[in-house]
């Protein structure tokens, strides 16, 4: 059975990007956005992205104190 698409990939004659905006986001990406995917029994613990972040930069500063005292 032959599949039900057009020949220039997945774009369907029905999508209108006619409103869109070239380059919206670039800026954002050009900064280094990472998208980290959180299994969702982690997720359910943070309320926003500000939240995660605290979180792992206090988890850093913690990593960074223990490996300085076991370095002297």
């Amino acid at each position: 059975m032959k599949a039900d698409h057009n020949d220039q990939g997945d774009m369907q004659d029905e999508y209108d990007f006619s409103d869109g905006v070239r380059g919206k986001y670039a800026d954002r990406f050009a900064e280094g956005c990472n998208v980290v995917v959180l299994d969702p029994d982690v997720a359910h613990l943070f309320k926003d992205s500000a939240s995660v972040n605290d979180a792992l930069r206090t988890l850093a500063e913690l990593a960074r104190r223990q490996a300085k005292k076991a370095t002297g």
